[in-house]
């Protein structure tokens, strides 16, 4: 399967069971003033099919990656980070934290993601989109 990404856009990969990651991607649509994003989760066919083309361990990484055509995939805290940085003042501005070093970064990003369900919840299927928001995902 390819990935069929409109040109200049990147795609959020998410753990659709997640509560705090679809709050995360909902905070993200409302801040993505330039439609920028988006969306799959990664348990879809989509999600699936781009872990498979990047040889992904979900064991290793499992709640958030950004994929796009030009620059390939991005984890953990740094796909977080370029995320934040395309939605404007003043969240774009968390994007200076890509300066410190991944292994310090990804150390809270992995304590974060490893507690997320035992502190947010965790839903027993993916998240359908509304009407107006069935664009945005693939």
């Amino acid at each position: 399967m390819s990935i069929n990404l409109e040109k200049n856009k990147k795609l959020i990969l998410f753990d659709g069971v997640c509560n705090l990651c679809d709050a995360s991607v909902q905070y993200v649509i409302k801040h993505d003033k330039n439609d920028v994003f988006r969306y799959t989760a990664l348990q879809s066919e989509i999600g699936q099919a781009v872990l498979e083309k990047f040889t992904i361990d979900t064991t290793k990484t499992d709640s958030i990656l950004l994929y796009s055509p030009q620059n390939g995939i991005s984890y953990k805290s740094t796909a977080a980070l370029k995320i934040a940085s395309k939605l404007g003042f003043p969240r774009n501005v968390l994007a200076i934290f890509l300066i410190v070093p991944a292994f310090i970064r990804n150390w809270v990003y992995d304590y974060i993601a490893k507690n997320r369900y035992q502190w947010y919840g965790k839903k027993e299927e993916c998240m359908i989109p509304t009407k107006e928001l069935k664009s945005k995902f693939l």
